[in-house]
């Protein structure tokens, strides 16, 4: 796994030990769509969740297969990361979730609102939620540690290779200081970053 993908490419596929990440680029603006699929679901916990059905909802549908998703994430409010959500849904039926200062802002109804701190569970592996405020409002980013110990953490457009997403000179300083303090404070160099568009990196690049 590289997380090296292009618009129109197919899906690059880590086998996670017990997890599986999947990572679809979609549309004119190369957004990263995410599929995290266990091979079981605790009780409580989801088999399977998409991670921003930004475009080509055919693709995205495609990717999902015939097992279908459980949930699909949003990471914040810009329209070009939920483009396909409708269509998306409307061929699941699967639960919608998004942080809860970007909800409002998305054109389909959040089922399950998020919060900094919350968690989710994809079969046995446990995700992290962490909001990360200045894109927007509400971003949220996703970790969380695979079998063999490596941490991940799937950042929508908060984090990139070589700087924190779009922000105003007013917004600036917020991103800067959650990326700083909620991320390269607790997570080691060997982390991997998922970004929302583009190729994938580490804390440590």
């Amino acid at each position: 796994y590289t997380g090296r993908v292009e618009v129109g490419g197919p899906a690059d596929v880590a086998e996670l030990g017990g997890l599986t990440l999947s990572k679809l680029a979609v549309g004119p603006l190369d957004n990263n769509v995410y599929l995290l699929r266990a091979a079981q679901a605790r009780d409580s916990g989801v088999r399977s969740l998409l991670i921003d059905a930004a475009a080509e909802p055919d693709r995205i549908l495609e990717l999902i297969g015939d097992d279908g998703v459980d949930a699909v994430l949003t990471t914040h409010r810009h329209g070009d990361h939920w483009l396909a959500l409708d269509d998306v849904i409307a061929a699941t039926g699967a639960t919608t979730m998004a942080g809860s200062n970007d909800a409002d802002a998305i054109d389909v109804v959040t089922d399950r609102r998020l919060a900094h701190g919350d968690t989710l569970t994809v079969g046995d592996v446990e995700l992290e939620v962490i909001e990360l405020r200045g894109h927007t409002p509400g971003s949220i980013a996703l970790a969380f540690t695979d079998a063999a110990g490596t941490a991940h953490i799937i950042s929508g457009d908060s984090l990139f290779p070589g700087g924190v997403g779009r922000t105003t000179p007013d917004t600036f300083p917020q991103l800067f200081a959650d990326v700083t303090t909620r991320i390269f404070d607790r997570f080691g160099d060997d982390t991997w970053v998922h970004p929302g568009h583009g190729w994938d990196t580490t804390l440590g690049v």
